[in-house]
């Protein structure tokens, strides 16, 4: 799982001409001191206002963004709006104000289906796998854009997951949160994601298997693949982190770096317990 990305084709437009002019700066917020740099990132939410359907907005003018081999975490209280961020980002709730560009491409416009062909993977939190097939039969399932043979990813994923070759010919129904989560991810990396996107990945499971699926996502981060993530761990989120985006209600409270947000004494006072 070093050196070059095992995972990433050529897959996506190259054209940085197509790519909107401009975009948003993600102003410095309080304790962050600077701005950070979102307008050329690799995979980036700029500027997001929108909501579900004819409802309410729940985003407020929102960014978030990633680049090759980083983890960018968004955190926040509970009902600031995390999830929908990572859901607008994927194309599962229409934008009012906005975009989303991936690799240089507008991509605001795109069916989640097409944004998975263009290379977003995505891991949603609930009812990620399909339990009455085997471990193996499941990420069969992950390979469904693909018309090459996919034997050797799915030698990187059991390398990566050894529990899941192991496992390979069991019911996914039949194993652990932790395990499950681990299928979910391995999944998603079948497609050979240019991007790959998690939310609430160690929700539900224990502080060792947090500590093991975290030791996984920062693996994968290192062969070049850009995640973004939802995490209600924020703390431990922000350890590995590279971006941290604090949402309040929607809008970017706080932004920076993870250090610089565990060390940032508002941010600790009002998201991390003191």
């Amino acid at each position: 799982m070093s050196g070059s990305n095992p995972y990433q084709d050529d897959r996506g437009n190259k054209d940085r001409t197509i790519t909107r002019e401009g975009g948003a700066e993600l102003g410095a917020h309080p304790g962050t001191g600077k701005v950070m740099a979102t307008s050329e990132a690799f995979l980036v939410g700029d500027s997001m206002t929108g909501g579900y359907g004819k409802g309410p907005d729940i985003l407020h003018d929102c960014t978030v963004a990633v680049n090759p081999g980083e983890i960018a975490v968004i955190v926040g209280p509970n009902g600031a709006g995390k999830s929908t961020a990572m859901k607008a980002v994927f194309g599962m709730l229409d934008l009012r104000q906005g975009s989303v560009r991936l690799d240089g491409e507008d991509i605001t416009d795109l069916s989640p289906q097409a944004r998975v062909v263009r290379g977003m993977g995505f891991v949603p939190q609930n009812s990620n796998i399909f339990t009455s097939l085997t471990v193996e039969e499941n990420l069969e399932m992950g390979a469904f854009i693909r018309t090459d043979d996919f034997s050797g990813t799915m030698a990187q994923i059991y390398d990566l997951f050894p529990i899941l070759k192991q496992k390979r010919n069991q019911a996914a129904g039949e194993l652990s949160g932790g395990q499950r989560q681990q299928v979910a991810f391995g999944r998603a990396l079948m497609t050979q994601p240019k991007v790959l996107m998690l939310d609430e990945p160690t929700a539900g499971v224990s502080p060792i298997v947090m500590d093991e699926l975290f030791d996984r996502i920062i693996e994968v981060a290192r062969t070049g693949i850009p995640i973004l993530m939802v995490e209600q761990n924020a703390r431990q989120a922000l350890e590995i982190a590279d971006k941290g985006y604090v949402l309040v209600q929607g809008a970017n409270a706080y932004s920076g770096t993870g250090k610089e947000l565990l060390a940032d004494p508002e941010v600790r006072k009002s998201f991390l317990g003191g």
